[in-house]
């Protein structure tokens, strides 16, 4: 979602040190360190592994608030160009949403965006005992969508998020939104407007 939806890792960022500055704490490469985490390995990492669950969950939550209210007037000029298009042309395939963020982003974002009724399928990083690199998240979206992984297409910003694409076995496209170069994946583009997307889309043939 954050970066192939929605370009919300600047904003991500500003949130982060924001927040961060509040407990005078400074992080150095903090945009490498979060691009592809899920909240509570980030929160561990940035505040210590010494933090019960419950405090965990608690900065994290804070931090996202955060996230939202400094997201909530620029939501619709920060969706990725294109997408809202492409979802239309798109609307006979069946679409999931795999993401790690919050569940309360996730419902900010698709609600916000008017878009949650294309999804079929919506799997937060709540919902997995293994967040991206790991392919669990992709194969129960897979599931959910009642199709072979090796049949999806995945659309990622993040190095975790292809490394765990592929590993599912799915064909992957990634978004130029947080990275310059995009190695091993099957296809790279800007944005959804690329006229590379379209045509390797009717290339595509199932696999099983």
């Amino acid at each position: 979602m954050d970066g192939v939806i929605i370009d919300s890792n600047p904003v991500h960022t500003q949130a982060w040190l924001a927040y961060l500055k509040k407990f005078n704490l400074v992080v150095d490469n903090l945009e490498q360190r979060m691009f592809g985490r899920r909240n509570d390995e980030l929160v561990r990492e940035l505040f210590g592994e010494h933090l019960t669950d419950e405090e965990v969950f608690s900065l994290g939550a804070a931090k996202e608030a955060l996230y939202r209210s400094m997201m909530k007037e620029r939501l619709t000029e920060s969706l990725v160009p294109g997408l809202v298009e492409f979802l239309s042309a798109s609307a006979h395939a069946p679409a999931g949403v795999a993401t790690n963020a919050e569940p309360a982003n996730v419902d900010f974002v698709l609600d916000g965006a008017g878009i949650r009724d294309r999804f079929q399928a919506i799997v937060d990083g709540h919902q997995v005992s293994r967040p991206k690199p790991h392919p669990e998240i992709y194969l129960k979206v897979a599931n959910l969508l009642q199709t072979n992984p090796e049949n999806c297409i995945v659309f990622e910003d993040s190095y975790a998020g292809a490394e765990a694409a592929r590993a599912a076995g799915a064909r992957v496209v990634g978004l130029k939104t947080s990275h310059s170069e995009f190695p091993d994946v099957d296809l790279a583009i800007q944005d959804f407007r690329d006229p590379a997307l379209v045509a390797w889309i009717r290339q595509q043939r199932p696999r099983s």
